[in-house]
């Protein structure tokens, strides 16, 4: 069975661009920015998993809301799968990029020497530990692996809290400022 690496929930890192924005533009006018819409929230684990003598980092997670048994809209147009894993991989700032690919060497990451070290020579490296994503900019790599946690690494993903809105920790954030109806009920509000 994987070892399980806790990420904290960090509200603060979530876009501030909750409400709608409009602004001038010099050549095309006023533009709209629509407010964002939470259209899930679930739960998530950066887990560790060892395959034919190979160890690699899997991001998967379980949508909590909406419900199975609510219109899954907003979640089919968007793609969402009501469960994933993904192989996750960081990328090494030190190694080139192919061309036009990736930050520019100014906007690169800069990881302590700690983590650094992880890479040795390597392009990619797991995600292990799960820290490098507390760095901006941080640049990882997403490769889909399955949509059956329990079958793929025997693993079952189960809630924190009880299913209810009043412990929703989007509607909390969010508040009033976004539109909830594709979280809740699963169609576009």
């Amino acid at each position: 069975m994987p070892n399980q690496m806790h990420l904290s929930r960090r509200h603060d890192c979530l876009p501030t661009q909750r409400i709608m924005q409009e602004h001038e533009t010099a050549t095309r006018g006023r533009r709209h920015k629509p407010a964002a819409r939470a259209v899930g929230e679930g739960i998530y684990r950066i887990v560790w998993h060892k395959s034919k003598n190979k160890v690699h980092t899997h991001l998967i997670y379980k949508l909590e809301m909406p419900s199975q048994s609510d219109k899954r809209e907003a979640e089919e147009s968007l793609n969402i799968a009501s469960e994933a894993s993904f192989v996750i991989q960081i990328k090494n700032p030190e190694q080139p990029s192919p061309p036009s690919v990736g930050l520019q060497s100014e906007r690169k990451p800069m990881f302590p020497a700690h983590l650094q070290e992880n890479f040795g020579n390597r392009r990619y490296a797991p995600a292990d530990p799960p820290d490098f994503l507390n760095y901006e900019r941080c640049e990882f790599l997403l490769i889909g692996a399955s949509d059956d946690i329990e079958e793929e690494l025997g693993l079952e993903l189960k809630p924190e809290v009880p299913q209810n809105t009043a412990f929703s920790d989007i509607i909390k954030m969010f508040g009033d400022s976004v539109s909830v109806k594709p979280l809740l009920e699963g169609t576009w509000a």
